[in-house]
């Protein structure tokens, strides 16, 4: 919903009703994840992608005939074995689009949700998908101290606060499955029927990026880590260089100690398993009191040192003798980045994005040319 957000909120506040159909869910080499949306606006407008071009007609029509019936659809698209051309994904994968009608009737909460999500606060929303048929639709939308909403059932709405807010913790959007084959399974058929599944779509905060060390190379990470979506913050105990002018491209620049800065975000809870650590500075006596904070945080994403071999050899001994373990030295990726033949600070940044992206997603950063097998694990 997220891409869709501006014409969707622009039609609610009109008073106008658009289809809003979302990406449920995926199976393999689907082009789009969970939570891509298009809509089908109040003049016919087409707004956004669920596969890249793939289905996009099909959800088109659907789109048109929910907002004409009202009543919301979940639809399976995949390749066709008969017909390479007919209605599907030609990548070979299949992906589940359910689509409603969006108006200020059928979603009241819908404008204090874009608020909290423009603010940059949490908020997941809840909509059942599969179920019952006077269920379908109906959503539950959640922050970490309330909720608004229903699916017209106490006992679900329950299950769902603490399943959404768990989902949130960690920033992931997800199919929730209760009833016969989940949590609820001796509840009574008339509220859950055979099965009921639940699209929890999360909004968090965006992920951060630290990147310390105020070269050349960081303001182009800078540049890559805020087209990645990563909030990024430069730090560097040296005001000469650490300066908005001199890095653009980061949404805060931070005069400070890197080891303590690093510590007193830790301390005050702004660290999570979605964070990246990139250390640039190649320089002793900032990397290694630095690192060894960071590499003994319980809870992040990356953690990255640029360096030539021999850099990382000195700084792998250093930080030995300061008493971090080999267990933790080897969350450490040093040098930083993926071997693309990188020279320049724009190059290098492409390089250790990659190696962000991969790591994430369970990547081999092998060509694609060169690897069978299909193009998207999971």
């Amino acid at each position: 919903m997220r891409d869709v957000l501006d014409p969707l909120l622009s039609w609610w506040a009109e008073g106008k009703a658009s289809a809003l159909a979302t990406v449920v869910a995926t199976h393999h080499s689907a082009p789009r994840r969970p939570g891509a949306a298009m809509l089908v606006g109040p003049g016919g407008e087409a707004v956004g992608s669920v596969s890249g071009g793939c289905v996009e007609g099909a959800v088109y029509d659907l789109g048109q005939e929910v907002l004409a019936e009202g009543r919301p659809q979940l639809q399976r698209y995949g390749v066709s074995d008969e017909d390479t051309f007919a209605i599907g994904l030609t990548c070979g994968g299949t992906l589940d689009v359910f689509v409603e009608k969006i108006d200020p009737m059928t979603f009241p909460q819908l404008g204090e949700v874009a608020e909290t999500i423009r603010a940059g606060r949490p908020v997941a929303v809840g909509t059942v998908i599969a179920g019952l048929p006077e269920r379908l639709g109906r959503r539950l939308v959640v922050w970490p101290d309330r909720a608004a909403g229903g699916t017209g059932s106490d006992r679900l709405d329950d299950l769902l606060r603490r399943d959404m807010r768990g989902l949130l913790d960690v920033g992931r959007t997800d199919v929730l499955r209760y009833g016969l084959d989940g949590p609820c399974r001796d509840e009574a058929p008339a509220v859950f029927g055979q099965g009921l599944e639940v699209f929890a779509e999360t909004f968090a905060p965006p992920p951060r990026m630290l990147v310390f060390g105020a070269i050349d190379f960081a303001a182009a990470l800078a540049r890559t880590g805020a087209f990645l979506g990563y909030r990024v913050t430069v730090c560097d105990a040296r005001p000469v260089f650490a300066t908005t002018a001199r890095l653009p491209g980061a949404d805060e620049v931070v005069v400070a100690w890197p080891h303590r800065y690093l510590r007193s975000e830790a301390e005050a809870g702004r660290i999570d398993g979605r964070t990246v650590i990139c250390v640039l500075t190649h320089d002793p006596k900032f990397d290694v009191p630095l690192l060894e904070v960071a590499l003994r945080l319980p809870d992040v994403g990356y953690i990255g040192a640029m360096g030539s071999r021999r850099t990382h050899e000195d700084r792998w001994n250093r930080l030995t003798e300061t008493g971090v373990t080999e267990a933790e030295l080897k969350r450490l990726s040093s040098p930083i980045g993926l071997d693309l033949g990188a020279r320049t600070p724009e190059e290098t940044a492409v390089s250790i994005a990659a190696e962000i992206i991969a790591l994430k997603g369970g990547g081999s950063g092998l060509r694609l040319a060169d690897r069978p097998g299909p193009i998207h694990v999971g």
